[in-house]
């Protein structure tokens, strides 16, 4: 996989600057200044080629163009209309440039990018959304394939911001769009790695290895044999249909003051979900390699946090485990106790992601937590309601979620703030035990962030349901959401 680097640098003169790619803004059939600077070294030819009325310099819109003077080729970059470049189209604009520079063969490019701005459209967002979209766009997906896609000749972007005085800001944003977009290909890895290589097991040993050689992150992984003397019964119940060991996984951070209290997010882990006795149907069971798409998250999110080495503690735990049935799985109407000491009627054995996260959630509050942020794949229900483009966020704190939500909306990997009242709570009551792990047919999604309230009570926490965000159908792939709203939010809490 190629790996992109990012500089910003000041380019004094646009038509002599050497490039195999130069790039210049065109808005709505008008040269932006460094287009302009290139169509007269080009004696006309950026203005001829705008001419013919083919590219009319729509949002995403491209042409590429033989170069002259330094530059090799010449791409030109539809923005749309000037008045008009908003957030929304400053995206669309830079998907077709990622687009642009994905498929050429190109090794190294130049964006002249001094005009790219606009009200609400400030250089650093824009550079940093161009950077983390630019390292997905390099992205493939090689590890069980003998003939993998090309992948992405681009290896450097060169970005001119306009001014000396922009360099240093670019430079960050650059930076940190990167890594977060490393983040995030890490989490599509591991989600899209099939159910037998990515095992419990197996996030185990990368967890270990993102610790390796860096003093300031440490990993420790809790066995069976210790989660029963913890008295993990919960997460233990899913596993025991399956050969393969459940692992509670904790990677630490320690990037903050030795006593700062630690931001913690617990991802679910299940490697593969069959739906144990209540087995799924076969269909689309494939795409069940995905439920621990939200313990990818966090692999992803703690990846982007080291590598920004920001100044803040975080704690990644990872409940993973196997749903499979067997002799010796867990059935309908069996009762488990959880660490907490609630016990849990289990009612459908395909409800046991919130079995594995109460305990993890429980867990948790031995760290004395500043926060705690779930991700899971919960629940068919949060597709049903907010389709791929949002994930449900619930919350027992209301700066918590408003944080989340503000975080997701900068960064456009949003969340919707759902209902956490205790109306739903009624739907779990059981006659045999403390809880029933499901409600019914109701409000399937809120139900189940009702359960895992139950064992967040000490503590601000949040969960996010991306059952709809984490992974395309069509075409199929892990998206590595939520990493960039994680990211952003802890970069938030650390000031950075």
């Amino acid at each position: 996989m190629t790996s992109l680097t990012f500089t910003a640098k000041q380019t004094a003169d646009i038509a002599r600057a050497k490039s195999q790619c130069a790039i210049a803004p065109v808005f709505a059939g008008q040269l932006s200044e460094a287009a302009m600077a290139l169509d007269k070294a080009s004696a006309g030819a950026l203005g001829k080629a705008l001419a013919l009325g083919d590219f009319k310099g729509k949002a995403g819109q491209t042409l590429m163009l033989p170069g002259t003077a330094g530059a090799a080729r010449i791409l030109l970059l539809g923005c749309g209309e000037s008045a008009k470049f908003d957030q929304a189209a400053a995206r669309e604009t830079l998907e077709g440039l990622n687009k642009a520079l994905s498929d050429c063969n190109a090794k190294e490019a130049l964006l002249h990018a001094a005009e790219l701005q606009a009200e609400g459209v400030e250089l650093p967002w824009l550079l940093e959304t161009l950077a983390r979209g630019l390292v997905g766009h390099s992205y493939r997906y090689v590890a069980t394939v003998s003939k993998p896609k090309d992948p992405m000749v681009l290896g450097k972007l060169v970005v001119n911001p306009g001014s000396a005085l922009a360099v240093r800001a670019a430079q960050t944003a650059l930076d940190t769009g990167a890594a977060v977009g490393r983040g995030m290909n890490l989490a599509r890895e591991l989600g899209n790695l099939p159910g037998n290589i990515c095992t419990p097991t197996y996030l185990a040993k990368e967890a270990r290895k993102l610790a390796r050689g860096n003093a300031r992150v440490t990993t420790q992984v809790v066995e069976e044999k210790q989660m029963r003397e913890l008295g993990m019964g919960a997460l233990l119940s899913v596993s025991a249909g399956s050969d393969e060991p459940a692992k509670l996984i904790v990677i630490e951070y320690k990037g903050g003051k030795a006593n700062a209290a630690p931001q913690v997010l617990v991802g679910k882990g299940i490697t593969f979900d069959s739906g144990g006795i209540s087995i799924k149907p076969g269909a689309k069971m494939d795409e069940m390699k995905y439920d621990m798409c939200g313990a990818a998250s966090v692999f992803g999110t703690m990846q982007a946090v080291v590598e920004m080495a920001l100044p803040i503690n975080i704690t990644g735990i990872i409940a993973a485990a196997e749903n499979m049935p067997s002799g010796g799985a867990t059935k309908p109407g069996d009762v488990v106790t959880s660490m907490a000491g609630k016990t849990i009627e289990v009612l459908n054995t395909d409800a046991e992601g919130r079995l594995v996260l109460c305990d993890a959630l429980t867990y948790a509050n031995r760290l004395k937590p500043a926060a705690v942020i779930d991700i899971a794949t919960l629940t068919g229900a949060c597709v049903v309601a907010l389709g791929s483009h949002a994930c449900a966020v619930y919350a027992n704190n209301e700066d918590l979620a408003e944080q989340l939500l503000t975080a997701g909306t900068n960064t456009h990997d949003r969340g919707w703030r759902m209902p956490l009242w205790d109306d739903y709570s009624k739907q779990l009551k059981s006659n045999f035990a403390d809880l029933a792990n499901i409600g019914g047919p109701e409000a399937g999604s809120v139900t189940a962030a009702c359960f895992l309230s139950e064992f967040a009570k000490d503590y601000p926490w949040a969960h996010l349901d991306v059952a709809g965000a984490a992974w395309n159908s069509s075409p199929k792939g892990a998206t590595g959401r939520p990493v960039a709203m994680l990211t952003r939010y802890l970069q938030d809490r650390s000031g950075a």
